[in-house]
């Protein structure tokens, strides 16, 4: 089994601004990418691409497990690049007035033969600016 992906950021926000910020798509937008699909509830599949209008990489994703205000845990795939299929966790814990986010992102060397783009480096610098940029500003600028 590969090392996971690990992304911790504190963010001046309560955990349940934090949490509608993950769960909202009208939020997500906002900080991180149009899922119009997106509803909490175990099972249920969304899809989404990156920014942008070549839509060049469909992302899919299922709900595996939540607990409100402190785990979203859901899948990440590229359907039509490899039937590979990993798992992300988003954690938070209240610390000192604001939330502790933890994003882990497990088994992306699944993803290694589909080229550069997939790399565990890309992955991670993606998750770095998505957690400790987008997120962060978005919820520390509303």
């Amino acid at each position: 089994m590969s090392t996971p992906i690990i992304v911790q950021q504190k963010v001046d926000a309560s955990p349940d601004k934090v949490w509608m910020a993950l769960t909202d798509k009208d939020q997500m937008k906002s900080w991180y990418f149009d899922i119009s699909d997106f509803e909490l509830e175990i099972g249920k599949q969304f899809n989404f691409y990156e920014p942008g209008n070549e839509k060049k990489y469909h992302h899919q994703g299922s709900i595996l497990d939540f607990t409100i205000n402190e785990r979203l845990k859901h899948t990440w795939s590229y359907p039509e690049f490899s039937d590979a299929e990993t798992t992300v966790i988003w954690e938070l814990q209240p610390e000192d007035g604001g939330t502790m986010i933890t994003l882990t992102h497990e088994n992306t060397d699944l993803f290694k033969n589909l080229g550069e783009g997939f790399s565990k480096e890309n992955f991670t610098k993606g998750w770095n600016v998505i957690v400790g940029e987008s997120l962060k500003s978005y919820l520390e600028n509303k």
